[in-house]
């Protein structure tokens, strides 16, 4: 078809020799016919006479009918440094083509007009020489209109969240001083209620509710799924509050005298121009201290590798020591085998529950779809996250009590401050490094969208709360406000190993008072699960059709609080006294084990599989389903687990289960499981900030993100090898050291 377009223009254009005065008609790049006179064409023809070497060929002549952008002596159009020209450079030649053209295009497009109502001064005068250059097709002009987001195609497939184009709105650079800043709007859109028909277009356009927001909702943490993200590309001479009002005077025109009404907000932060880097004190001193520690692994590692003698301190740090531990196989003495593959197990689910709630914060061309694929019974493997952090609390419970009363048993007493001191060298680096990575250092190495949402307002929280983390305090100041709130697991276990030695000596001293004193204090913390999240109407499961303050007053009335958490604590104490006080020669019954894996499975698929029907697409709330997963799903899941733990530690049974959860391997992920809980949020939150289009939904490319996975896995050996092992190495010459300067200082007692 080109090639018979290009003819036909030839043949016209041979016969302007023989042409009037009247017009001629050539095809235009609209695709109709246009009118241009004799006069125009050969004015075009008539350029540069005194120099022949630079007259238009025939065929340059049709090029520039056509596009009215080709020019014989500069090809503008090609140059890299297209944002130096301040205005077009051909509108002085083809102005009044130019003019047609830009017209009829922003009929059918009309261009955003950041100086609508009552916005800044300055914002308004920048807004004028936007359209004024926009009219003649200024290509930095055209970059910010092209910038800013349209209405796309798939909308009631849920392709709400219109992102524009980041990197060209910020890149913008134009005349008097403009340039380009990009903001993400957020959209509440509302329906008249008696409108069936409305109402279900809305469903459709917010794909069937999967989470419900309003844009109050804190959405650093959870995604505002019912708020439509819209991008702009303004002057960055206008404010939020101006991209605000010019925004709201457009959408009044579409939207006045319909069934439609929408507000929307406008963030300070959401609205970013190009920075120049400027690193902070803040993050030079974290650079370096990070740099430090690398050096020090390093120059231990050749004190190691070529036995030097050097303090035990500096060997702490040995890369070459500490590759060798984190990867050995041997066990330790003592060790309940069957615990990796159980910590593993829900390390794994814990990582696809945390993604799925990741995704949500992307946008998709087929949300909507995604929303009906997610709505499943099925989906309970992603939507039961909190289930999956109980068992780590009852292995908390369960370790503690097995290492004290190992202790107590050997020496008859327990060395208290030691224990703490240990906890908090095993703790303390790693989350601190974390934190400081996160706070002075991620928001340099990123940028996107919903760049601030996601991380740097994680690390402005930190920089004003992150001592509470360090006291471990931090769950008690609520989701909302919490430094790294992922870190919240931290925080409870924390508090709760510093009761357990009150817990474990009343056991150990009195075991038939320490039995009902916990048994009943385990009783309570079920009983207040259920009764919170009755008459608060919460619920620890992620239900179709959830709302974000729901999710939000559910972790910060229950969730977070180590009252909620101790039934299963105290249920991992009972189990490591009893493992460490049944005799070596102990066998459980067949009967026993049978009823045992019976009875456990049960409750176990009971947990699991209980609440599926709240993944449906058309549950709907009910507390006392609700409450009763919550009191009892926690008991349910953890049950098999200490059984599997049991039935093995004994070796009364070695099943396929007891088998493969004691496999050797899963020694080195229980090495890294901290750094793994700590760094999956960062990773995913880093990819969500840089996410700049729309995706396919596709659930196996998605849930699945090699590299993702990679990244998690390489961090949390780097985080294990640098800071976790090194200060575990120092922990145990520290302690060791104590111990033996007790014993030397200890008076000898003669016989």
């Amino acid at each position: 078809m080109g090639t018979i377009v290009r003819i036909w223009a030839i043949l016209n254009l041979i016969g302007l020799s023989h042409a009037d005065k009247s017009s001629v008609n050539i095809l235009t790049p609209s695709g109709s016919l246009g009118a241009f006179e004799e006069e125009d064409i050969l004015r075009v023809l008539s350029r540069n006479k005194t120099d022949t070497t630079k007259n238009f060929t025939f065929v340059e002549l049709i090029s520039s009918l056509g596009n009215y952008t080709i020019d014989a002596e500069k090809d503008i159009w090609s140059d890299g440094r297209l944002e130096m020209y301040q205005t077009n450079p051909h509108y002085e030649n083809f102005p009044e083509e130019i003019d047609l053209e830009a017209r009829r295009f922003l009929q059918i497009l009309p261009a955003y007009d950041p100086g609508a109502g009552g916005v800044s001064a300055e914002c308004k005068r920048h807004s004028d020489i936007f359209h004024e250059e926009l009219a003649k097709f200024t290509l930095w002009a055209l970059k910010m209109y092209d910038a800013t987001a349209k209405v796309p195609s798939g909308l009631l497939n849920g392709n709400i969240n219109q992102f524009g184009d980041f990197d060209e709105c910020v890149g913008v650079e134009g005349k008097d001083g403009i340039r380009g800043q990009y903001c993400l709007a957020y959209l509440q859109l509302d329906v008249d209620q008696s409108r069936p028909d409305l109402k279900y277009l809305h469903r459709l356009l917010h794909s069937h509710y999967a989470f419900r927001s309003n844009m109050t909702d804190p959405g650093h943490r959870v995604p505002r799924f019912s708020t439509v993200n819209w991008a702009v590309c303004t002057p960055a001479s206008c404010t939020a509050q101006d991209v605000k009002v010019s925004l709201q005077h457009a959408i009044s025109k579409y939207t006045t005298q319909t069934g439609l009404k929408i507000t929307l907000h406008v963030d300070e932060e959401m609205c970013q121009v190009k920075k120049e880097l400027v690193l902070s004190k803040a993050t030079i001193a974290t650079s370096l201290l990070f740099a430090t520690v690398f050096i020090l692994t390093l120059v231990a590692a050749y004190y190691d590798h070529c036995e030097i003698s050097a303090s035990e301190l500096l060997l702490s740090f040995s890369l070459k020591r500490n590759v060798r531990k984190l990867f050995s196989l041997e066990r330790p003495q003592g060790d309940i085998a069957s615990l990796h593959g159980i910590r593993f197990l829900n390390s794994v689910l814990l990582v696809i529950a945390h993604k799925s709630m990741a995704a949500f914060f992307t946008p998709y061309v087929n949300r909507t779809y995604m929303s009906e694929f997610l709505g499943k019974s099925w989906t309970v493997i992603g939507r039961a996250a909190s289930l999956y952090t109980d068992p780590f609390i009852m292995l908390s419970g369960l370790l503690t009590t097995y290492s004290f009363v190992g202790k107590l048993n050997r020496t008859g007493t327990l060395d208290i401050k030691n224990e703490y001191l240990s906890r908090l060298l095993r703790l303390v680096p790693t989350l601190g490094a974390l934190i400081l990575f996160c706070t002075h250092i991620m928001p340099y190495i990123g940028s996107g969208p919903q760049w601030p949402l996601v991380v740097t307002n994680h690390a402005n929280i930190c920089k004003k709360t992150w001592w509470r983390n360090f006291l471990f305090i931090h769950n008690y100041f609520g989701f909302e406000n919490m430094c790294l709130t992922h870190t919240h697991h931290v925080g409870i276990d924390t508090q709760l190993f510093a009761i357990s030695p009150v817990m474990v000596l009343l056991l150990y001293k009195k075991p038939k008072i320490g039995v009902i004193v916990l048994g009943a204090i385990a009783l309570i913390s079920t009983i207040l699960r259920f009764y919170v999240t009755y008459t608060r109407y919460l619920n620890n499961y992620v239900y179709f059709g959830t709302s974000i303050r729901q999710l939000f007053d559910t972790a910060d009335f229950s969730y977070t609080l180590p009252s909620h958490r101790l039934t299963v604590y105290i249920i991992g104490i009972f189990a490591g006294y009893l493992l460490r006080n049944i005799p070596k020669d102990f066998k459980l019954s067949a009967t026993t084990l049978y009823t045992g894996w019976t009875v456990c499975t049960v409750m176990f698929l009971a947990a699991f599989l209980g609440p599926s029907k709240m993944g449906s697409i058309d549950y709907v709330y009910d507390p006392i389903h609700a409450a009763t997963y919550n009191a009892f799903a926690p008991i349910g899941w953890c049950g098999l687990f200490l059984w599997m733990a049991i039935t093995q530690h004994t070796a009364s049974s070695n099943g396929f289960l007891n088998k493969l959860s004691s496999w050797r391997g899963f020694l080195i992920t229980t090495r890294i499981s901290y750094a793994v809980y700590l760094t999956q949020f960062p990773i995913y939150f880093f990819n969500v900030g840089q996410t700049r289009t729309a995706e396919q939904y596709e659930f196996f490319r998605i849930m699945i993100n090699l590299k993702e996975i990679i990244w998690i896995l390489f961090t949390s050996i780097i985080l294990t090898l640098l800071f976790d092992s090194p200060f575990q190495n120092l922990k145990n010459h520290l302690l060791k050291k104590s111990v033996l300067q007790k014993d030397k200082t200890k008076p000898l007692k003669i016989e």
